[in-house]
């Protein structure tokens, strides 16, 4: 389904459109995934962002909401989610009185009152039927967050929404959207999601960012950072993302890292400091103890040689 051209004129009309776009909110796109967002909102096809934790998927969806003036809805995805708390739910309470109030009044249509009961009024819109509520600001963005934490069933639902933006409720019909929310999906690939759902979509990897990336990032959300230490936390994060740990650092844990760093007033890194850190930027006790006993410094001592040669800026 295809935007209609009126109302997306305020979309980007290129990809180097996009990356402004993207840059504008401060985000620091390659142009890939620049490319993979041009299209999709062009084509009215949602975009699956499928990548580690921590490198900027969700991040996506924020910034495209911000840039463009749209509403954020966010479906954040767990084991067990249902109907009732992802799409919509009847208004018990309400009806209940509604019955009450019919009763009292003497109305005995017991037709008339249920097909009353079980209209829009009563009902309780969750995330996804919100998403396809018209706005004045334009459709919003839809962001489906770690779809991979649910079940398959739960993607099976889906496959009606991210076809035909739509959604059936028995008890009224079909809610479709006048105009088709701009919708972003996102899986850190915990399990592999149903192709049903991958075909409906535009498909990109987000990936690590390389060194250059990094320290662009860097410079924009921990812009307090002296300039030796932003390149010497690139120039290590780069080296840990080498090594073979549970978890590697993500972007967000080095920009935490790094503002954490700022907090400490430091203007380079040694190896007191960063064993004294380390529990910012790793997530698990295993890698933490690894780099405790020993290889801080000689990941400390290649970063060295590496920035000073002139490798990671």
């Amino acid at each position: 389904m295809s935007p209609d051209p009126d109302t997306s004129q305020d979309l980007p009309v290129s990809i180097d459109a996009t990356m402004d776009l993207l840059s504008a909110g401060d985000y620091v796109a390659d142009r890939r995934l620049a490319t993979a967002l041009f299209l999709s909102l062009r084509m009215g096809r949602p975009l699956f962002l499928e990548g580690e934790a921590g490198v900027g998927k969700t991040e996506i969806a924020k910034v495209l909401s911000r840039a463009m003036g749209r509403r954020l809805v966010r479906l954040q995805c767990y084991e067990g989610l249902d109907i009732a708390s992802a799409v919509y739910e009847w208004n018990y309470q309400r009806q209940m009185v509604e019955i009450r109030l019919a009763e009292a009044a003497g109305e005995l249509d017991r037709e008339r009152l249920a097909e009353d009961i079980f209209s829009e009024r009563f009902l309780t819109r969750r995330p996804l039927l919100q998403a396809l509520t018209p706005d004045l600001a334009g459709p919003p963005v839809l962001l489906i967050d770690e779809l991979d934490r649910t079940d398959e069933p739960f993607e099976a639902y889906l496959l009606e929404v991210l076809s035909d933006f739509q959604i059936t409720i028995p008890e009224i019909g079909t809610i479709a959207a006048e105009e088709p929310p701009l919708v972003v999906i996102t899986s850190n690939r915990t399990r592999e999601i149903h192709d049903a759902v991958k075909r409906r979509c535009l498909y990109h990897w987000v990936d690590y960012p390389d060194a250059a990336r990094e320290l662009e990032i860097l410079r924009l959300k921990a812009p307090e950072a002296a300039e030796t230490l932003t390149r010497e936390v690139v120039a290590f994060v780069q080296e840990l993302r080498g090594m073979d740990l549970f978890k590697v650092p993500g972007i967000a844990e080095t920009i935490d890292w790094t503002n954490a760093l700022v907090q400490l007033d430091q203007l380079s890194l040694d190896p007191a400091v960063i064993n004294d850190t380390l529990g910012v930027l790793l997530k698990y006790q295993d890698d933490i103890a690894r780099l405790e006993h020993g290889e801080v410094n000689e990941v400390l001592r290649r970063i060295n040689a590496e920035v000073a040669g002139g490798r990671h800026g």
